[in-house]
């Protein structure tokens, strides 16, 4: 029996902005965004390429204070790629970081190693690693 993993709730104080975050600065695709009644509202995104979405909301999200969910990651094939995408985008990115060495020289193979680190704008805090190819 497969399990997958489909979405994870993202703890936010404003719907609106979070949204924008995710769907124009990292270029999530908005999947659905709707409201329920006065109070409830989902946004759910996800990253391209992925099986798995966020969902952002208020009225019948968990209630987990905005900001606190940390270690959340993300992979990709090209790391330093995404790393300027990111900065271009104008997220405020670490450098490009070789786990257990320190900052990237530009040579270092990043392969399972190299992450770069941002949070959105409630403080929740992701990585992103550089994976080229699975076993």
């Amino acid at each position: 029996m497969d399990w997958t993993l489909e979405v994870v709730v993202v703890p936010v104080s404003d719907v609106d902005r979070a949204k924008a975050f995710y769907a124009d600065q990292l270029g999530f695709t908005v999947d659905h965004d709707r409201t329920f009644g006065e109070h409830v509202r989902l946004v759910q995104l996800t990253p391209p390429g992925s099986g798995c979405s966020v969902v952002i909301g208020r009225g019948a999200v968990p209630d987990m204070p905005p900001g606190s969910l940390k270690g959340l990651q993300l992979v990709v094939k090209d790391l330093p790629k995404a790393h300027a995408m990111l900065r271009e985008r104008g997220v405020e990115v670490s450098d490009i970081e070789v786990y257990g060495m320190g900052t990237w020289d530009g040579q270092a193979d990043l392969d399972n190693v190299g992450f770069v680190h941002f949070s959105d704008p409630d403080g929740n805090a992701w990585a992103v690693q550089q994976i080229s190819s699975r076993r």
